[in-house]
């Protein structure tokens, strides 16, 4: 293969350049800090033992090693296990936003300079041990967390992978296969059925219909004839044909889509979640507690030593260990509790970003509808329904299209499977228009309203007004004729799921406001609406327009947007919080921040009683994490030296320890938390 024909579409390098500088933890695998934290843990052991504190507590035999192992593990577990949080902070700074990786960073870097101080002869006690639990429990947290919610990013390359790799060009009548990246504007291709659209472009010769749900949601497919355009992607239905091409590669509609999609993902704001906002208040408290400790010391005349042993401790004291954990351990238990559930969570911050919502902007076609057809009525002109609607199905068994296989389905549902329908002969499938067949002699068409139309019959009033009533509701109609007039008229529209009624009943009772958006026209969005209670909706919504109505909502409050398809992908990414329903394109998963396996509208009303528990939960472990830190703090700072009590380290540590025990503890409860009420 020559150099110059790699797929240039396939890795955009600004895209992923651009997300790593928002994401804290760009480039880094759960692999990279569980390894981290196993090797620190090792050379913790040597040091923790050789500690004087940990010997006394746990009454170990003293303890006559080498008096310089402490300083050589501690330097290693500085530089090689919090080597992450020094870069992370170093981040963090430059933002000018100090979180987690700030706070951590500023313990371990005090613990070690000073501990480095003491074994060059600075009179004092080193703080090792501290330095390096307190690295562990920090790699540990990450790893958990990063372990719990996987990689994302992948969308780009996942509709890339869409796209047919071959095309069928047609060059003096014969057809060559050529790769899809070939295609070359006006070049002529043929598209057989069932195949992937590979470029946009117009038909010039055959008719067929087509799916073209991913781009517009749109869920019947679309009649195509000569002249009409295609869609790269698009998915064709029953007949060949050939299309002029007019835009390929990155121009096209779908290429368009993507470069959105990129463009959000890029944008998406640097969003700081709670324990960041906690560990950056700690952080400044930190700074200020241990300069005053310092100074304060220094007027009250202790020896210089003295004040910058307090300040060091209460440094290293502002660092809780418990923090470390204390969100890492709600999101893992929350992320294991949603995945039993068929709730796939993405990333960290949905948790947080699904609490304090306003609206719920809800894709119709295969979200709160399945995105299949069904029969919701037969009207029949002088035959009985049931006669009309075996005949139907009698002829509609030829046929491929969505709308024959609804038909089909009634039949076997109402006339039972035993049913013994006719069997038609001389059968034949008009493309784009349906299908024809004799049954005593007498021949019968079923097929679109137009072709009725088109052939001149007779349409008896009942049905010519029965007919007006399926249009203002925006379904599709199938007729049944025979050489004369219309016999029968079956109204279809997309099923709405079981289930829909009931989420969007609770989303309101959760004081949330929902918002349906669709690409269908505004008879279908307005008769679906009706019926599910859904006061605000927008109809014949653009794939790109569905992203600025997300914006438009989002400056009046916190939005969620529920969708399946891949249009739906730059919408997904501009909501608060992104939720790709069913294992709908791979795409909008990618996309999202939840994927919703089940595709049941109610998983996001249980979705949403989840993170209001997490995040109890997450404020809780919070207050313990930090709570013990305002007793210790001032306690360190020997603020009761005075009545003859020092904080010893050691009690620090059993302190620590409890606080982080307390805060495993309190995550794990959350099991309990009931989604369904």
């Amino acid at each position: 293969m020559p150099p110059h024909h790699h797929h240039h579409h396939h890795h955009h390098p600004s895209h992923t350049a651009s997300t790593k500088a928002l994401d804290r933890h760009a480039g880094h695998t759960p692999e990279m800090f569980r390894n981290r934290f196993l090797v620190s843990l090792l050379l913790t052991l040597p040091i923790l033992y050789a500690s004087d504190e940990v010997r006394g507590f746990l009454r170990l035999p003293p303890w006559d090693g080498v008096p310089w192992m402490p300083l050589l593990l501690g330097t290693i577990i500085y530089f090689y296990g919090g080597g992450v949080f020094l870069q992370g902070a170093s981040r963090e700074l430059r933002g000018r936003r100090p979180g987690m990786m700030t706070l951590v960073a500023l313990g371990i870097t005090v613990a070690f300079a000073y501990s480095l101080a003491v074994e060059l002869g600075l009179k004092g006690k080193p703080f090792w041990w501290e330095l390096a639990t307190l690295v562990d429990v920090m790699l540990l947290g990450h790893f958990l967390e990063m372990k719990a919610i996987l990689g994302a990013g992948e969308a780009l390359k996942a509709l890339a992978k869409l796209m047919p790799q071959t095309a069928h060009r047609l060059v003096d009548g014969r057809v060559e296969d050529v790769p899809t990246t070939a295609l070359r504007e006006g070049d002529l291709i043929l598209i057989r059925p069932g195949e992937q659209v590979p470029a946009d472009g117009v038909v010039v010769e055959g008719a067929t219909s087509m799916n073209e749900a991913f781009l517009t949601g749109e869920s019947r497919p679309v009649a195509k004839g000569v002249g009409d355009e295609v869609l790269a992607g698009a998915l064709n239905g029953e007949g060949a044909i050939q299309v002029r091409v007019t835009r390929t590669g990155t121009s096209t509609t779908l290429g368009q889509i993507m470069r959105l999609v990129e463009e959000a993902q890029a944008s998406r704001s640097r969003f700081q979640d709670l324990g960041d906002r906690a560990a950056g208040w700690l952080f400044y408290l930190a700074v200020l507690g241990g300069s005053a400790t310092f100074f304060l010391w220094l007027l009250a005349d202790a020896s210089l030593s003295f004040a910058l042993e307090r300040a060091v401790t209460v440094v290293v004291i502002a660092c809780p260990h418990a923090l470390g954990l204390a969100i890492p351990l709600v999101v893992v238990n929350a992320t294991a509790m949603a995945a039993q559930r068929g709730i796939l969570i993405r990333n960290r911050e949905a948790f947080e970003r699904a609490t304090g919502l306003r609206y719920v902007a809800l894709d119709k076609t295969g979200t709160l509808t399945e995105g299949r057809f069904e029969v919701r009525g037969v009207y029949a002109e002088g035959l009985e329904e049931g006669k009309a609607l075996a005949l139907a199905a009698a002829l509609e068994a030829f046929s491929e299209h969505p709308l024959a296989e609804a038909i089909r389905e009634h039949a076997k549902a109402h006339l039972g499977p035993e049913a013994l329908l006719p069997s038609p002969t001389r059968v034949q499938a008009v493309p784009g228009k349906g299908v024809e067949g004799y049954l005593d002699g007498q021949l019968y068409r079923v097929g679109r309203p137009e072709w009725a139309e088109e052939l001149g019959l007779s349409l008896p009033p009942y049905l010519a007004q029965a007919l007006r009533e399926v249009e203002a509701r925006g379904e599709s109609a199938v007729v049944l004729m025979d050489e004369t007039r219309l016999l029968a008229l079956f109204a279809l529209r997309d099923r709405p799921r079981p289930s829909a009624r009931e989420a969007i009943q609770r989303l309101k009772a959760l004081g949330l406001t929902p918002v349906m958006v669709t690409g269908d026209a505004e008879a279908v969005a307005k008769t679906l609406a009706g019926e599910l209670g859904i006061a605000l909706y927008h109809a014949r919504v653009l794939p790109q327009d569905k992203a600025r109505i997300v914006r438009e909502l989002r400056s009046q409050g916190p939005t969620a947007f529920v969708g399946d398809g891949i249009n739906d992908a730059p919408a997904l990414l501009e909501a608060d919080l992104g939720v790709a329903i069913g294992a709908g394109t791979h795409v909008a998963m990618e996309s999202a921040d939840v994927v919703l396996v089940k595709s049941d509208p109610l998983d996001v009303v249980r979705l949403l009683h989840l993170a209001q528990a997490t995040r109890r939960k997450m404020l809780q472990n919070l207050f313990w994490a930090t709570g013990y830190n305002a007793i210790a703090l001032p306690l360190a700072a020997g603020a009761a030296y005075p009545f003859g009590f020092l904080f010893p380290p050691a009690l620090g540590a059993l302190f620590m320890s409890l606080s982080t025990v307390v805060v495993a503890f309190n995550a794990l409860l959350l099991r309990r938390a009931h989604l369904d009420a």
